[in-house]
């Protein structure tokens, strides 16, 4: 058995409302003979004549009448789903997203970004979770909805990412350390000990790569596993914690920072989302709002990103 033309629901939807072949035609601009097929296929699939001769007129049969709304709403429920998405009502919106990110960022952009959001929309609630690694797992899976950080040989290539800024790296002690007024040379810097950043068993990050090339080392003491253990680490000792400016402000109050005494190369940090989110409106506003939030956000005196 042939699968039904659903094109023809359609034309029996103008038909059972017109009650004409002629207007029927004129309103989807067919000509008579056309639109006089087309009832006849409807009158061979529903085995129905549907319309019959009534005088100069035809009138629907019982079961045309039965159908009528029934086809009325299929045909507009059919337009709904094939109708371009509109913009959410975001005073409306009722919706929670989860938003993946590593330490520091809720600190530095989260409190812009739940008012920047609350503006819009009072009833969006957002949710930040810890992301467990770079590969965008969660994002695949739909564990969160959006991620920033740092993409990179881990993160799948069917992930989609939006450049939030550009970040340096940059040394971090306590107020009473010798640092925090006289900013190291490189052999005072990597003398001093050193509290470093470790994601699981990956210890050599872009700040030993840059010393490396430079053919020495930093003095590590201990090892954590993010950024706020490290300014904690140099908050309470004589430590030295190295991470990246912007993204770490917020932890970074009542700290004093020094720029590096050696080139390490910048990171993007990066909005990043699946591709099956890219249509959804509600999640474009606030994949807009996120870029915006960070950009309020620069430094001052640092240009912007």
């Amino acid at each position: 058995m042939n699968p039904p033309d659903l094109n023809l629901l359609a034309t029996l939807d103008v038909l059972l409302t017109e009650g004409s072949v002629a207007a029927a035609a004129r309103r989807l601009d067919l000509s008579p003979s056309a639109m006089s097929r087309a009832l006849a296929r409807l009158r061979e699939t529903t085995g129905d004549p549907l319309l019959v001769r009534a005088g100069r007129g035809l009138v629907p049969t019982p079961r045309a009448q039965e159908l009528r709304e029934q086809v009325r709403h299929l045909v507009e429920d059919a337009r709904a789903v094939l109708r371009p998405v509109a913009e959410p009502d975001l005073g409306r919106l009722e919706r929670a997203f989860r938003i993946g990110s590593s330490e520091g960022f809720v600190e530095s952009f989260g409190a812009a970004l739940v008012e920047r959001a609350g503006r819009d929309a009072p009833g969006v609630r957002l949710w930040f979770v810890q992301k467990p690694d770079r590969s965008g797992s969660g994002l695949r899976d739909g564990w969160v909805d959006l991620e920033t950080g740092v993409a990179g040989p881990m993160t799948g290539p069917e992930i989609r990412m939006r450049a939030l800024f550009s970040d340096r790296f940059v040394g971090v002690v306590r107020t009473s350390h010798p640092f925090a007024t006289s900013p190291p040379g490189l052999s005072d810097y990597i003398a001093a000990g050193h509290a470093q950043v470790a994601r699981g068993t990956r210890a050599h990050g872009p700040v030993d790569r840059a010393l490396e090339a430079a053919g020495t080392a930093r003095r590590v003491v201990t090892v954590v596993g993010g950024f706020a253990g490290a300014l904690a680490m140099a908050r309470d000792t004589d430590l030295v914690a190295t991470v990246p400016e912007r993204h770490t402000e917020g932890l970074r109050r009542g700290l004093a920072s020094f720029p590096l005494p050696v080139t390490v190369p910048p990171v993007t940090v990066s909005l990043l989302w699946h591709p099956r989110m890219d249509a959804d409106p509600a999640h474009r506003w606030l994949r807009r709002c996120v870029i915006e939030s960070c950009g309020e956000n620069r430094n001052p005196g640092r240009p912007a990103p």
